[in-house]
């Protein structure tokens, strides 16, 4: 048996060797996080930006294997404040460990990022919702199968066992709450379920996820929240509705639609964000 100390040396090793690269290219030392889903990348656009790293270029980062994700580190400055996005995710259907999944939060960490706003395309569940609506997540269901913290805990990085009270900031979210209303944006408040994928949802399973709360569901995020979490960083989460997901009249759905809609809307979602993050003193 592989001594607990050894096995935590040998996991810190990575995400060490890959910050002190991260350091290495850029003077830029994030204080916000960004993750931008399926669909989802524009938001760079407002980024001034002093590096864009490739995920194949950092030691030990996974690489994406999916439509849309473009899979760069980006590092600069966004309404006035430095960030650290990431252009593209990594999902637990493409074959990665959550371990792996995360291990771009856990880098984010070591370089001493202390908020975290994500982003999804996800099915909506919600009767009231409709395509193209965005959702602030107020908290989530996590039925991958999984856990990013099983194992050996690092007690470097966080404690055993995190509290998940609050997954989601209440004032983090109050301020985007804000944001959304005196900009005319229309914003619901749910809850986010995530499921293992690929494939989408039979009508039965939307039934049975409505049935147990989740407002909406998709494939990402509540990994890398939970790491946020155990890191002890604020979270900030935002959905777009991408398809609608009601049982009765449910109709087939496909990627490129997915993507089209999460376009569209993407405009607004970025406004939010940008937004929350120039007043991020307000909460």
């Amino acid at each position: 048996m592989v001594p607990v100390e050894s096995s935590t040396e040998s996991r810190l090793a990575p995400i060490d060797e890959a910050a002190d690269h991260v350091r290495s290219r850029t003077t830029v030392r994030p204080e916000v996080g960004v993750v931008l889903g399926t669909g989802l990348g524009a938001l760079v656009d407002d980024i001034e930006i002093d590096e864009a790293l490739d995920y194949a270029s950092i030691p030990h980062f996974p690489v994406s294997t999916v439509e849309s994700h473009s899979g760069r580190l980006i590092f600069g400055a966004l309404e006035g404040r430095t960030v650290v996005a990431m252009q593209g995710r990594f999902h637990y259907y493409e074959g990665y460990t959550l371990e792996q999944v995360t291990f771009p939060i856990r880098v984010m960490q070591r370089l001493g990022v202390g908020t975290l706003i994500v982003s999804n395309a996800c099915g909506g569940m919600n009767p009231i919702y409709r395509r193209g609506d965005l959702m602030r997540i107020d908290d989530h269901i996590n039925l991958m199968g999984d856990n990013p913290l099983r194992g050996p805990n690092l007690d470097e990085l966080g404690p055993r066992f995190p509290d998940m009270s609050e997954p989601y900031d209440a004032a983090l979210g109050a301020l985007a709450d804000r944001v959304a209303l005196e900009a005319g944006i229309r914003m619901h408040v749910g809850v986010y379920v995530a499921v293992a994928g690929p494939n989408l949802e039979t009508r039965a399973e939307y039934r049975f996820l409505r049935t147990i709360g989740a407002d909406v569901v998709g494939m990402s995020t509540v990994p890398e929240v939970i790491v946020a979490r155990h890191a002890g960083m604020r979270v900030l989460g935002i959905s777009i509705v991408t398809d609608e997901c009601f049982p009765d009249a449910l109709e087939p759905v496909d990627v490129a639609t997915i993507i089209a809609v999460a376009g569209e809307a993407e405009p607004r979602m970025t406004a939010v964000m940008r937004e929350t993050v120039a007043r991020l003193d307000e909460a």
